[in-house]
């Protein structure tokens, strides 16, 4: 499964790098479109038994919008810890359905799989997640999204995030 998620996100990556390198031979802003991302990210680690855990990392995203309405999308994230737990990383590639709402505003919804690297455990699976963004110029809109990343029988890891995303 490791690998499987490494390679989904690379190729969200290599995606992006492709996206850049032809919007940036043709000097206009089409699609595909590439996008980086840095969010600060709240995150909870929510055991069955026990108390929660939360604290505060760092994440990047990536990606490449084909359309008004799908894009393909990396995560990776680290930072934070809390009581003995210590996020050490978390890497995902997830699929994007965007809804325009405005010219200038649009929501979305990810699904995808993610791998979460804790000092105390690793796991991956199925993730989720809503958001929304702003242009607030150009090519620079700010976000903000809400992600389970990971849904076990013995506890949740869930995010909420907030950051500028570049398009180029």
């Amino acid at each position: 499964m490791k690998m499987t998620v490494l390679s989904l996100t690379s190729a969200a990556f290599l995606v992006g790098a492709s996206a850049f390198a032809a919007s940036a031979q043709a000097q206009t802003f089409g699609y595909p479109e590439g996008y980086v991302a840095g969010d600060a990210m709240f995150w909870s680690l929510d055991p069955d038994r026990g108390s929660s855990r939360d604290d505060v990392g760092l994440r990047l995203r990536g990606g490449a919008q084909f359309n008004d309405y799908f894009a393909l999308e990396g995560h990776l994230g680290t930072g934070g810890s809390d009581g003995g737990a210590e996020l050490d990383y978390l890497i995902g590639a997830y699929a994007k359905g965007i809804a325009p709402i405005a010219p200038t505003a649009r929501l979305y919804g990810l699904v995808g799989l993610t791998e979460v690297d804790f000092d105390l455990d690793r796991e991956s699976g199925f993730s989720y997640g809503v958001g929304g963004e702003v242009d607030v110029a150009n090519n620079l809109s700010i976000s903000a999204d809400y992600m389970r990343y990971l849904d076990k029988s013995a506890y949740d890891f869930d995010a909420a995030s907030v950051g500028l995303r570049y398009r180029f």
